[in-house]
């Protein structure tokens, strides 16, 4: 055990967007060739908690059919190494062969591939499913950029429902083989302002649907509203039945992800703009805690190095201990992510191939301000911060 869980992750998303173009996080930002440099700046820093996972396209090949070699190597050198991995099995796409978040199987073959992962890596302790439902959900069937590309209330309820199911199953053939497994729920935690009186309402209702996800990850009632919703636009009662019915919730730490755009703010002719910092991830990350009671983990933040990075870090870092001070359990933080990513500025909906500098370190493996801070943090608040607490007896 190391106590608190100062994480970074190597980005792994690889949507499918226009013309069947993939766009791959890991190959963009090199970490295919240079993963085991990137490993050796993950130990440089200090880090034993990595949020890491494969591609599923690139070992899920059909059912029962797999390619454990590169997965291989990476595993058992991050062994070696004692970085521990927070295992990240779905990250914004599919492989093609499933086609995408609208497949009534996705679900079942999604469990068959975390079963078969758990079965090869049992002393794996820390996963994550599925990683931000809400955002794979609203990107790929609200707003049309990924995948299915649909922007309906249908297209979002089916593709909402199947990967919650699809995580829930996760999870469960993974405790087969790994029956100690801690599930991080990484989700995007999200408020809408209203920019008028004419706009709460609307704001109110968006404010409900973010907590989707979770809600139905672990078997929390829905709100009339929200339940009306997933009702008429597909949902079922034997749906509803089988997610309230879960336990699986005593297993999670809720991982919730802040950045400067998860606030927005409703303009009159239903649009949303990025609406900056009003709350803070104090107010929305208690928002979440209260609702859930679950041990907390921040699990994705970052923002430009010319925007401030280093302020970020250090605000972002004080407000969890504020949090912890206030009682909120929260066991890890996570800056995200190693190196800098590609085309994250526009959500991954174009290729152009622009850099976006957000990592500890550049594209070349050069350390940016805001890795020699993190560093400088882990290395100072390392072994100040109890481990002793009920949260952490989960780590």
């Amino acid at each position: 055990m190391h106590g608190f869980m100062f994480a970074t992750g190597i980005e792994n998303s690889y949507p499918t967007i226009a013309d069947g173009v993939r766009i791959d996080q890991m190959e963009k930002c090199g970490h295919y060739t240079h993963w085991r440099e990137d490993l050796a700046l993950v130990e440089h820093l200090g880090i034993k908690y990595l949020r890491w996972g494969p591609a599923i396209h690139k070992i899920f090949l059909g059912p029962g059919k797999y390619d454990w070699a590169w997965f291989d190597d990476v595993m058992h050198r991050m062994s070696e190494m004692d970085i521990i991995p927070i295992l990240d099995l779905c990250h914004f796409g599919v492989p093609d062969w499933i086609g995408n978040f609208q497949n009534l199987d996705f679900a079942e073959f999604f469990a068959e591939y975390a079963s078969a992962v758990a079965q090869r890596y049992p002393k794996t302790k820390y996963w994550t499913p599925v990683n931000e439902i809400l955002i794979t959900t609203l990107f790929s069937a609200k707003y049309g950029w990924w995948n299915e590309m649909l922007t309906t209330d249908e297209a979002f309820v089916r593709a909402t429902l199947n990967l919650c199911k699809a995580n829930l199953l996760a999870m469960e053939g993974i405790l087969q083989h790994v029956p100690d497994a801690i599930f991080i729920q990484s989700e995007s935690s999200e408020y809408t302002h209203p920019s008028g009186p004419e706009q709460i309402k609307a704001a109110k209702f968006y404010n409900e649907r973010r907590f989707i996800p979770l809600d139905l990850t672990y078997g929390h009632p829905l709100s009339a509203t929200i339940y009306r919703y997933l009702m008429q636009h597909g949902m079922t009662e034997a749906d509803y039945h089988f997610f309230m019915n879960q336990t699986i919730r005593y297993r999670c730490i809720m991982g919730t992800d802040y950045y400067v755009t998860n606030e927005h703010l409703l303009r009159p002719d239903g649009s949303t703009v990025a609406a900056g910092e009003f709350f803070g991830y104090y107010v929305i990350a208690k928002d979440y805690y209260s609702r859930y009671g679950l041990p907390l983990m921040h699990t994705e933040t970052n923002i430009r190095e010319e925007q401030g990075s280093v302020q970020w870090l250090w605000k972002e870092w004080n407000t969890m201990l504020r949090l912890r001070q206030d009682g909120v359990p929260i066991v890890g933080f996570t800056w995200y992510s190693l190196t800098d990513q590609i085309d994250w500025d526009i959500a991954l909906r174009q290729e152009r191939n622009q850099v976006h500098p957000v990592g500890l370190f550049d594209l070349d493996r050069n350390p940016r301000k805001v890795g020699l801070e993190y560093q400088r943090m882990i290395s100072e608040w390392r072994e100040f911060l109890p481990t002793g607490s009920s949260a952490l007896m989960l780590v």
